[in-house]
């Protein structure tokens, strides 16, 4: 059992509001100590308003008075919580209680010298006196106290010397718990800040040793083994600078949780939340990862109180709709998928359980358009989501029908069906793949833009699409197979040295499609920004270095119709912004389902592969080897 351990087992102790742990005996010792500060405080006021003149003073009404103030700290101290380990000992908060409580002491005190001035025989104005005697003393004590804590904090034997990068707000909130709580994991041994200005500052007794240039030499120097970057929105490329710098040195990088996290966490009761929720960073920090500013107002509008449904909602993008949807407080949502353990996953991750009892949960396949057309017809959905695709651009550019199927047909089947229900909102999630298509996945979602488009037309309702790149993380793509690749020790496999793709995580592109819904009109195609393309080169290599394995990569050359560098708008569209900094549109030309023609599709998915492509036969799907 270490120190802190054994002072908690044989020392009763409350925790206060921002989690410190405070030993009962502090607390009575507090009260103790605020009790001398009256008497002393009104013993030297009688002193100084007789001038010094000891004689003059009626002791008997002194003890009386002190009594009365005594009695009255203690009793305004308790009911504002000065004495129940509320607030930490020396901060700003217990400064305002403490004045406070100080200041009802004072008036009190006056108020019975008032009415009893002829019995104690003591001025009035005592009272006035030795109101600034005892909250500066008080209010010493507290500060020396607080300086003795953090000066000499104690920490467990596998406690982690730490430096925090980043002397700002968070910085020193973060010093400030770790040197106050004696089962911190981690030792605050300095801080690194770039701003010269705060050279030579200190943050609770721990110093800001060097900027970041200085870091490997300052993490030598100090023997740290960890760095947490305390630096609100630090961008991919400096949280990348950072780790380079300090690769090799055999120290962690830590980062915090985005705030919507950390306040969801410390919401959660059976949750410890702080010191121990950060974690290292990964590729998603590297990559970059821009918070989104969601106008909530606009999404609760058509969400809230509606029936919605989700297609796909066993998928990566489907689930986390469904997550975030429940969250805005629709009257249903429906979770529409053919695949039952995607399903389940999803239904656990919302409401705890998987027992797929519940009407919320949709068994069906959006290539049945009569079971979608009775589903939709008992069901009523207002606000539809359209997820549900085929979206592996290798294995459909082998088996174009397929991808025929569900992301065109399959598609006019839930546009078809949200029709006959008179659904007021449908949002069709789209690909950047789609603009200006040269894949049978792009050419298929291409067709789902433009199908949908027409039945806006044919509507009048909000029927739109919202374009976006990869998202980092989704079942089957690129980071997922990385890591696996580098877990069964390599190769990974790359296409092409200088080929870039766009990135963003599953739950922000997921604000911005029901974003998209508030702020789209009929037709639109709306385009999601994904900040700047990565290339895919250097994420490989960066993985490579995180697992700190010696793992080879191997080019595998571009696959065919794949393209060197994805484009979120085609070359024919004109991309307007939309009244949204992260959202911008272009429309798509309506299609006519009357006008669908799966040879001449086809036969467009066969010019688009080249020569060196496996070759299309008419079969249902099969494939013959290309000459």
């Amino acid at each position: 059992m270490n120190t802190s351990s054994k002072q908690a087992a044989g020392n009763p102790a409350v925790i206060s509001g921002d989690g410190e742990r405070k030993p009962l005996l502090w607390l009575w010792s507090q009260a103790i100590l605020d009790s001398l500060a009256w008497a002393v405080a009104l013993f030297l006021a009688v002193l100084l308003r007789y001038e010094l003149d000891i004689g003059l003073i009626n002791f008997v009404g002194l003890a009386v008075l002190i009594g009365v103030a005594v009695a009255t700290q203690l009793i305004a101290g308790w009911y504002m919580a000065l004495y129940r380990g509320r607030y930490t000992f020396g901060s700003i908060h217990e400064a305002r209680v403490l004045i406070a409580v100080t200041l009802i002491v004072g008036v009190v005190t006056s108020v019975f010298l008032s009415l009893f001035i002829n019995e104690l025989h003591i001025a009035r104005s005592v009272a006035i006196i030795a109101f600034p005697f005892a909250a500066l003393s008080m209010a010493a004590v507290r500060y020396a106290k607080r300086l003795y804590v953090e000066g000499k904090p104690i920490f467990g034997e596998e406690a982690q010397r730490t430096l925090i990068y980043g002397a700002g707000f968070l910085g020193n909130s973060l010093v400030t718990r770790m040197v106050q709580d004696p089962e911190s994991p981690y030792v605050p041994v300095g801080l690194i800040d770039d701003d010269a200005s705060k050279k030579r500052l200190r943050l609770s007794s721990v110093g800001v040793l060097g900027g970041g240039r200085e870091l490997p030499e300052i993490i030598k120097r100090t023997k740290s083994t960890v760095v947490v970057l305390a630096v609100a929105h630090l961008s991919a490329k400096r949280i990348r600078e950072i780790s380079d710098s300090v690769s090799g040195l055999g120290v962690k990088v830590l980062v915090l949780p985005p705030l919507q996290e950390m306040l969801s966490s410390n919401t959660n009761r059976d949750h410890k939340g702080g010191l121990t929720d950060f974690r290292e960073i990964d590729v998603a920090d590297l990559i970059g990862r821009t918070p989104v500013e969601t106008q909530v107002e606009e999404i609760a509008g058509y969400i809230r109180g509606k029936r919605v449904l989700v297609t796909g909602a066993g998928g990566s993008i489907g689930s986390e709709l469904c997550r975030q949807l429940h969250g805005f407080d629709p009257a249903e949502l429906m979770m529409l998928d053919r695949d039952e353990s995607g399903l389940q996953q999803t239904q656990l991750s919302i409401v705890g359980h998987g027992l797929l009892q519940d009407a919320n949960i949709v068994l069906a396949d959006i290539r049945d358009a009569e079971s979608l057309n009775e589903i939709f017809a008992q069901r009523r959905p207002e606000v539809v989501f359209h997820a549900a695709a085929l979206k592996h651009a290798p294995l459909l550019q082998m088996y174009p029908k397929e991808g025929w199927k569900t992301n065109v047909l399959g598609s006019l089947n839930v546009l078809q069906a949200a029709r006959s229900v008179d659904v007021e909102t449908f949002v069709n999630v789209s690909t950047d793949k789609a603009a200006s298509p040269t894949t049978a996945l792009g050419h298929s979602k291409r067709a789902a833009e433009k199908l949908t488009a027409w039945m806006a037309g044919e509507t009048g309702k909000r029927y739109v699409s919202v374009r976006f790149g990869n998202v980092i993380g989704s079942r089957g793509s690129m980071l997922p197979l990385f890591t696996d690749q580098i877990n069964n020790g390599g190769p990974v496999t790359v296409t092409h040295p200088e080929v870039t793709r766009f990135f963003m995580t599953i739950p922000e592109a997921c604000q911005l499609v029901i974003q998209a819904g508030a702020i789209g009109h009929g037709g639109d195609v709306l385009i999601l920004d994904m900040g700047e393309p990565v290339r895919i080169m250097d994420v490989a290599e960066r993985m490579i270095a995180m697992s700190g394995r010696d793992i080879k990569i191997k080019i595998t050359g571009l696959r065919p119709s794949e393209k060197l560098h994805e484009q979120l708008t085609g070359e024919d569209e004109v991309q307007d912004p939309d009244g949204h900094k992260k959202i911008s549109h272009t429309q798509a030309r309506p299609l006519n389902p009357a006008e669908l023609d799966l040879e001449l599709w086809l036969q467009r998915c066969r010019d688009e592969a080249g020569d060196d492509a496996p070759s299309i036969d008419d079969s249902d799907g099969d494939v013959a080897a290309g000459a």
